[in-house]
């Protein structure tokens, strides 16, 4: 009789043992299955957001390129015009302008465009700088090749990019004194590059008086400048008197 009691007791044991095992399996396998569907809603509001912010990004660059596009075609426009309307030299600077152009072109192997020579050439003059310098300084800045998406090595400062080599933490303020807009896109664009490096340079000898100190400036920055100086007495680099003595030969070439 215990024998059999214990029996009992015993099959009754493992028929509610085997009843919370598969109702913990149930539950087991709910959560799994919410915790799949919660990761199925969550992985379905990622993406819905995921697409959603692509389509604002895609939107916004939408809206800026034809904001650039806009802006450039205005500057476009402008420097176009810019002879006709704003310089009062009339006939001989524009000759001298024409004169200049066909002379980097061919210097330069066809590499410097006529158009970008004309408007350096009035850029510069219109600010009193001989536009050898500003070519010579384009020549080096670019390695020779006059390319207008040169894209400068990796410094601590960033990379240079352009005609003029300006990074992107000196363009928008020298651009803000050429009363130019900004965008790192026009950095690229050879007359933008151009307007910007007559104008820095205007602004550096302005504040020097000096093309040693300037054209030292403009290649190693303002402070580099001052540290050149405390190291070595002045400012007379490498880069300063290689761009003024190519471009005092090049002035007897251009004359001739």
């Amino acid at each position: 009789m215990k024998k059999f009691m214990f029996i009992t007791i015993y099959i009754i044991f493992l028929v509610i043992s085997v009843f919370f095992i598969n109702e913990n399996l149930k539950v087991n396998n709910e959560l799994a299955l919410l915790e799949a569907e919660n990761k199925l809603i969550q992985g379905e509001k990622e993406a819905l957001q995921f697409h959603i912010e692509n389509v604002v990004a895609k939107r916004q660059r939408e809206k800026e390129k034809f904001e650039e596009a806009l802006e450039l075609e205005r500057i476009k426009t402008y420097i176009k015009n810019k002879p006709d309307e704003e310089y009062v030299a009339g006939y001989l600077l524009w000759e001298e302008a024409n004169i200049l152009g066909e002379f980097f072109y061919d210097d330069s192997e066809g590499k410097f465009k006529r158009d970008w020579g004309k408007f350096l050439a009035l850029e510069a003059i219109e600010k009193d700088i001989d536009p050898l310098i500003v070519y010579e300084l384009i020549r080096v800045e670019t390695g020779g090749t006059f390319n207008p998406n040169t894209i400068g090595p990796q410094t601590q400062f960033g990379r240079a990019y352009g005609l003029a080599q300006f990074m992107k933490n000196t363009g928008p303020w020298v651009a803000e004194m050429a009363d130019l807009p900004y965008y790192d896109s026009l950095l690229f664009d050879p007359l933008y590059s151009i307007q910007l490096a007559v104008t820095y340079l205007d602004f550096l000898y302005k504040q020097y008086d000096n093309w040693d100190y300037a054209l030292t400036a403009y290649h190693r920055g303002i402070y580099g400048l001052k540290n050149y100086i405390e190291q070595n007495g002045h400012g007379k680099s490498w880069y300063a008197v290689e761009i003024q003595e190519a471009a005092e030969n090049q002035e007897l070439l251009a004359t001739n």
